[in-house]
């Protein structure tokens, strides 16, 4: 959420178990919480009277309030600890320390142990769980112990040296807690049926187990031995309410970006999770403005995930998606699960898609702008003393170059008016008078045809003007600049693309703003603007690129052409389907014939067989 009108804000959270993140207006993270209900919990917040001083003051410093949905409380309480060990909020104490949730590991050896530990080792050993409810899981330590008899011994018991006698049972042999595998009293086969069982247990398919553990009980209850009997019941109703599957983290999946997405009539909210450690570290939702029906969702996604994983640094080769995706590394592997942990990871991705997407819905009705003009002249007057402008910054405008792969070379440049986005401003430009990819040569082309067009028509010029690059760009913008005889007319800063520095024209140092100082904050969100308005711009013209071409591959079919025919039935799918009479309606008899026959592999003396 990026308004600070909380009692609005609250309206839009939804009733799912999950973990909510509490934010000053600085964007310093203060508090990490889990909920069953979310819009439950964090309304209590607001909605009684808080006695406690630590609470109260927690309450007066929240600005912005963000959360994640999760399958259920358990996984909420593991995502929880992600978080405060991640990020480490002021506010929170109790897992601020190294303790971490516990884990049942199947040690890779001979006659594997099986035992309770916090430590992930990546020694081959199969790791169950984590687990939150520590006292659960030693319950049922106990009942393996009980009925599945295994060695807790550390003797390295190689074949050789059980051959080779090295070895005498112990008291555990005795007292019935292990059938002594260490004489070749057990054989291998039959020790790796119980960790076989153990595994059941510990993943939640127990059905087995009980079958087992059933016909135990009844032959007690046959013997009389009640009492017996009644102990082996208990543990029966304790497997079939345990649950220990989770997909917060999950050490079946250790490193992956996780991806999904919806869409409405407006726009399409993209979901991305960063799987490190087996651990979700990080989850974040986009919005991407819907400009065209029928647009290439698996396009939409594919860069999205790319700036998506910029962004985040991430360096995972594996991405989970619910479709095939395009990726400029060949060495990534897409993944479209259809079942197991990455499906119920995708799942994730989608609830947490959908949420945010009914949580905007709500707030474009709530009109929450409000409060965002309210804060609009306190960001400015940070931005002028941070920056050391001579004027409030009241009209900010700034440019960003785009192109995927060297395609399609586009630009566009985004204009903030009292701190908010004055989209009726936003400009969008076809690089016209440079040849291949030139980022300096495409930056000087768009500052000057901006600035020329409002000197032209006597408009005012911004007070600050951002330059999305280094000193290349910001050189090559203020050559045009000069041309146009603007300057000193208006503040010109560069903004480095990973450093987050402001480069001034002649300075040799560039300006590092504090990394949580509003000034930046409010330079983050106009960069990030023109970012997502440059994707979308350059996403709809590769997408009519792809399209034209494709019909212009046709003998005889121009440019012109091919627009009245995907204005008239939206794609080449559609007009495959047609006949050459409907066809006939839009482009004219002959040229309908060259399109009818080059799709329907008739003796087109042009066309190949």
């Amino acid at each position: 959420m990026e308004v600070p009108e909380l009692s609005i804000v609250l309206k839009t959270i939804p009733s799912l178990p999950g973990c909510y993140k509490y934010y000053t207006a600085d964007n310093e993270l203060l508090y990490v919480g889990k909920a069953k209900d979310l819009k439950k919990r964090v309304n209590s917040y607001f909605l009684k009277t808080v006695d406690n001083f630590k609470t109260r003051r927690l309450v007066s410093l929240i600005h912005r309030i963000e959360w994640t949905i999760t399958n259920n409380e358990h996984d909420a309480f593991l995502l929880e600890n992600n978080l405060i060990k991640e990020y480490q909020p002021r506010f929170n104490i109790e897992l601020k320390d190294d303790k971490t949730y516990p884990f049942i590991v199947i040690k890779n050896e001979h006659f594997p142990r099986v035992y309770f530990t916090r430590r992930w080792i990546k020694d081959g050993s199969e790791y169950l769980g984590p687990f939150t409810d520590i006292w659960r899981v030693r319950q049922l330590l106990d009942m393996v112990k009980q009925n599945l008899p295994l060695r807790t011994c550390s003797l390295p018991l190689t074949p050789e040296k059980i051959r080779k006698k090295k070895y005498k049972v112990c008291l555990e042999y005795h007292i019935g807690n292990c059938k002594g595998p260490c004489e070749g009293l057990q054989t291998e086969a039959e020790y790796n049926e119980s960790i076989r069982q153990v595994r059941h247990i510990m993943k939640g398919s127990i059905q087995e187990v009980i079958k087992h553990l059933k016909a135990e009980m009844n032959e007690l209850a046959v013997a009389m031995q009640f009492e017996k009997a009644q102990v082996i019941k208990s543990k029966i109703e304790a497997l079939l309410h345990y649950e220990s599957k989770s997909t917060v983290v999950n050490t079946g999946v250790e490193e992956a970006d996780v991806t999904a997405m919806v869409s409405n009539d407006k726009a399409y909210f993209i979901n991305y999770m960063n799987i490190s450690g087996g651990a979700i570290i990080h989850t974040h939702t986009i919005e991407i403005a819907k400009k065209i029906d029928n647009e290439d969702e698996e396009s939409i996604l594919s860069i999205a995930v790319e700036k998506l994983r910029n962004t985040f640094k991430s360096t995972a080769n594996e991405i989970i998606a619910p479709y095939p995706l395009f990726t400029t590394d060949n060495t990534i592997k897409i993944t479209v699960p259809k079942a197991g942990s990455k499906k119920q990871l995708l799942e994730l991705s989608l609830k947490n898609a959908q949420a945010w997407m009914r949580g905007t819905e709500k707030k474009d009705t709530l009109l929450l702008d409000k409060a965002a003009q309210e804060a609009g002249e306190y960001l400015l007057e940070e931005v002028q003393d941070a920056l050391r402008l001579t004027c409030l910054p009241e009209h900010i405008e700034c440019f960003d170059n785009s192109n995927f792969q060297g395609s399609s070379p586009v630009a566009a440049m985004v204009c903030f008016k009292k701190g908010l986005p004055s989209k009726k401003d936003y400009r969008r430009f076809h690089i016209k008078t440079v040849e291949g990819i030139n980022d300096f040569a495409s930056m000087s082309e768009i500052v000057y045809r901006r600035y020329k067009r409002l000197s032209d028509d006597n408009q005012s010029l911004p007070n600050l003007v951002i330059i999305d690059g280094g000193k290349g760009q910001l050189s090559a913008a203020l050559e045009s600049i000069e041309k146009l005889g603007l300057t000193g007319k208006m503040a010109i800063v560069g903004l480095a693309k990973r450093e987050e520095a402001l480069f001034y024209p002649g300075d040799s140092e560039p300006l590092m703003l504090p990394f949580d100082s509003p000034a930046l904050n409010l330079i983050r969100r106009i960069r990030d603007e023109v970012h997502r308005f440059g994707i979308t711009f350059h996403r709809n013209v590769r997408s009519n690129n792809t399209l034209k071409n494709g019909l212009e591959d046709i003998p005889g079919i121009g440019a012109k052409t091919a627009t009245e025919l995907l204005t008239a039935f939206r794609s080449i799918k559609n007009i495959k389907t047609l006949t050459e009479r409907e066809l006939t309606k839009v482009v004219g008899a002959s040229k309908a014939r060259l399109v009818w026959a080059y799709f329907n592999n008739t003796d087109n003396p042009e066309q190949e067989g």
